[in-house]
């Protein structure tokens, strides 16, 4: 698929800011169990508070934020955040950060949970409570959605019923594309920008022993390899996925940080949210007629 992207960038760059911090699982919040995905990797299968757990989450709120956004900042660079729309209730200091940066807010949900096991009333319900939320917290609506890991057959039709404009659930291209699907309103066409799960920092949690250095390698190695493929014509983009409570931490911020000017120090690379992606694709590329 031929098109450029604005100022005929090489590679669009999409640094994706992850809030989940305050809407995992707890059962403080009237979940049958504590939240599994942790640093340590400890699983709780009991309905018991895992309080040291809580408060590694909390540490994206109370000191990995100004961090990470403070990277954002000192560049010059707005992203797209992800937020369950119930993180932003309870801590409404990171929608100012939000507000105040430029930032794009993408739902993730409304809380922090599986929505694949949901029927369509419910599901319906919880896209429009994280619409409604979001929209209160920071004065703007998504327009774009992240799942937790899985969704349902029917969340893209839900989503293009309600509005919104792309989906980023698909891991399956380096360039965004259009789908059509039937709706109330009849055959609608959706923008999916991609997303990547290989060069996210949750490897920190995920891989024990993985370090800054390693992180840094891999993702200017798939920054510079997407920056030389944009010779063939093909418009690709890169995303990059970060959490407060992970690339926060002292030891790996300044990882981020030189990727950053690795970024920055090439010509001809975009740092957009993942709605300016979107909108330059449907307005480069028609979308798929209709009947």
């Amino acid at each position: 698929m031929s098109f450029s992207w604005p100022g005929k960038a090489r590679l669009a760059m999409s640094f994706v800011i992850n809030i989940e911090e305050g809407s995992e699982m707890s059962v403080a919040r009237g979940d049958k169990g504590p939240e599994p995905v942790d640093e340590l990797g400890v699983a709780l299968k009991i309905p018991i508070r895992n309080y040291a757990n809580e408060s590694n989450y909390d540490y994206g709120i109370r000191a990995g934020a100004r961090r990470v956004f403070g990277a954002f900042e000192k560049a010059g660079i707005t992203t797209t955040v992800t937020a369950a729309a119930q993180s932003l209730e309870t801590a409404p200091q990171l929608a100012q950060m939000i507000v105040a940066g430029g930032h794009e807010t993408c739902s993730h949900g409304w809380r922090w949970v599986h929505q694949f096991s949901f029927d369509e009333a419910r599901e319906r319900e919880f896209i429009q409570k994280a619409v409604d939320s979001i929209a209160a917290s920071t004065g703007t609506r998504p327009y774009g959605w992240l799942s937790r890991y899985l969704h349902t057959d029917i969340t893209r039709r839900l989503l293009a019923e309600m509005g919104f404009e792309y989906h980023m659930d698909d891991f399956s291209d380096d360039t965004p594309r259009w789908d059509v699907v039937e709706t109330s309103n009849g055959m609608t066409p959706i923008v999916i920008v991609p997303y990547a799960l290989d060069t996210n920092d949750m490897k920190f949690w995920l891989a024990p022993g993985y370090t800054p250095e390693q992180w840094l390698d891999y993702a200017v190695a798939t920054f510079d390899r997407l920056y030389d493929e944009a010779d063939d014509g093909v418009a690709r983009l890169m995303s990059l996925g970060l959490h407060l409570r992970i690339i926060g931490r002292p030891g790996r911020i300044g990882a981020l940080e030189r990727f950053i000017d690795h970024v920055q120090s090439k010509p001809d690379v975009w740092c957009a949210s993942r709605l300016e992606i979107a909108r330059a694709f449907a307005s480069a590329v028609p979308a798929p007629v209709t009947a």
